[in-house]
């Protein structure tokens, strides 16, 4: 993620409502309620899910692109909670701003785990301040420690191609980052995407069992339900059907960019910074096959 990407997010961080006396912290810890030991951790506009067991700890992205002291400070927030072994540590996928800056978590002997994809694109890349996952997946693979069962469900090429869905099932808890935003349009132009693969992903999640969604950025200081999962699947459905009319009609860029308006979603974050990428990528869908 390049600085402008760091700077757009933390312009949205910004609009997340707050008291106008109030500041947010840099960072913050907040265990999540009805449950006894899953938390998650935010520095900026990351988050990272991590799990407290009695035999030891499953964390997840380091979070640390560009500021490695978000690591160190995410370890220092599970100490705060418990002295337990780190012992895991899983990729939501393989985008740099969630999961580099992970080598204190190996130096304190935790394994990595992270979908084969994720794997094959580091050992392409080998970016230097990124942990090469030990242990891979394809489609489902079950971490049990301490009591705890914590599910990774591949659901298919979205945001990326290596995209987890981590399921609590006892606690109908999953963690996704980046391809389910809470009422928010896609990121400029949805980079490193299949946008048709990504609504049928999308449905995967929705006939998955749980009540309650963490995600990898705090939009609007909420947990996403099925409904909000929903809702975005509606606009990618009703986005996807408009820009492939204005393709049709042979508009596909540049006048689909400029016509285009979607008000149904304009109380979303990003809307006006990002909407146009969104109809950019669905143009190149449409109008270029690729």
């Amino acid at each position: 993620m390049s600085r402008t990407h760091l700077a757009l997010l933390t312009a949205v961080l910004a609009t997340i409502d707050v008291p106008a006396h109030a500041q947010t912290p840099l960072f913050a810890t907040t265990q999540i309620e009805g449950t006894n030991n899953v938390y998650i951790f935010r520095y900026g506009f990351h988050q990272s899910m991590f799990v407290v067991t009695p035999q030891g700890v499953i964390a997840t992205d380091p979070i640390g692109y560009l500021r490695p002291e978000a690591v160190t400070t995410y370890i220092d927030e599970i100490r705060k909670i418990t002295q337990a072994p780190i012992r895991y540590v899983i990729y939501s996928h393989h985008h740099y701003d969630h999961i580099a800056g992970g080598q204190p978590f190996k130096d304190a002997g935790a394994r990595f785990v992270a979908h084969k994809n994720a794997r094959e694109h580091l050992l392409k890349m080998r970016p230097p301040n990124i942990v090469i996952p030990d242990e891979t997946l394809e489609n489902r693979k079950t971490i049990t420690l301490g009591g705890t069962a914590l599910e990774l469900i591949y659901v298919g090429r979205n945001h990326s191609d290596n995209s987890l869905v981590m399921r609590l099932p006892r606690e109908k808890l999953i963690f996704t980052v980046d391809f389910i935003p809470l009422e928010s349009i896609h990121f400029r132009n949805m980079p490193d995407s299949w946008p048709i693969e990504w609504e049928e992903s999308l449905r995967k999640v929705l006939a998955l069992d749980w009540e309650r969604m963490l995600t990898g950025h705090p939009y609007k200081g909420k947990l996403g339900t099925k409904q909000d999962v929903q809702n975005l699947l509606t606009y990618m459905q009703e986005l996807s059907a408009t820009v492939k009319k204005a393709a049709d009609e042979n508009k596909c860029t540049d006048a689909a960019m400029k016509e285009i308006k979607m008000p149904k979603y304009e109380t979303w974050l990003s809307y006006s910074q990002s909407l146009s990428g969104n109809i950019e990528r669905y143009c190149y869908w449409w109008g270029r096959g690729y």
